[in-house]
């Protein structure tokens, strides 16, 4: 199989995550009256955070909350993303993204964030000219595990074989939005929210524990380690 496009997730894939999702969760349901603790954050990762916070609240939820809960939560990540240390690219992320594009496969990158958050974890990095596009889950009609990021971005690429795509990403809903854009490989990875054991019922079609096994995957023999960062 010929791949063109590697859809990767940002916190937790390509980027560190030292536990601020969860903080941010954490503290902007605290601030509501709704508190809650940070293993109550795990199972939601990856999901649209309106979505994500809707869940949390469960009986309790209504637009007006989960609106109030998710601005709050959205400042505390740009703060998180623009000024704290701590957040840098996972071992291999930057020589993997220049090693697939040398090898002609365009790599994209999309989020249950919402673009301003994305935008600025782009921007901390100098990102913007190591990929090849962003989509965040605000800016379509359904976030993962729907496909539509992944098809809008294949869109936007002129790709129109999903076998051709490759999902990768760390969470439950990455396996799910990866079968229902129909990837010709889903990739899970355990630098993030799953372990390997929580990984493995979900059923993806490998899972790897480092971004350097990822080029081995899709048939590129060169050691990623030899790319230029």
């Amino acid at each position: 199989m010929t791949y063109r496009l590697a859809l990767f997730d940002i916190a937790g894939t390509t980027v560190s995550d030292p536990g601020f999702v969860a903080q941010a969760f954490v503290g902007a349901m605290t601030a509501a009256g709704h508190p809650i603790d940070h293993e109550a954050c795990r199972p939601l990762m990856g999901y649209p955070k309106p979505l994500a916070i809707a869940r949390l609240l469960g009986g309790q939820a209504d637009e007006a909350t989960i609106k109030l809960i998710h601005e709050d939560f959205v400042q505390r990540m740009l703060v998180c993303y623009r000024e704290w240390p701590g957040i840098e690219p996972l071992p291999g992320a930057e020589s993997i993204f220049a090693l697939l594009r040398a090898n002609g496969i365009k790599v994209a990158l999309n989020t249950g964030f919402s673009r301003d958050i994305a935008d600025a974890i782009v921007e901390r990095l100098g990102w913007a000219d190591r990929i090849d596009a962003l989509i965040a889950s605000d800016e379509v009609a359904e976030g993962r595990p729907a496909p539509h990021m992944a098809r809008a971005l294949m869109q936007r690429l002129g790709i129109d074989d999903p076998a051709q795509l490759v999902k990768i990403g760390d969470t439950e809903v990455d396996i799910g939005e990866g079968r229902s854009a129909r990837a010709g490989l889903v990739v899970s990875i355990t630098t993030g929210a799953y372990t390997r054991a929580e990984l493995e019922p979900h059923q993806p079609d490998r899972i790897i524990d480092s971004l350097f096994e990822l080029p081995a995957l899709l048939g590129i023999a060169t050691d990623p380690r030899s790319a230029a960062a």
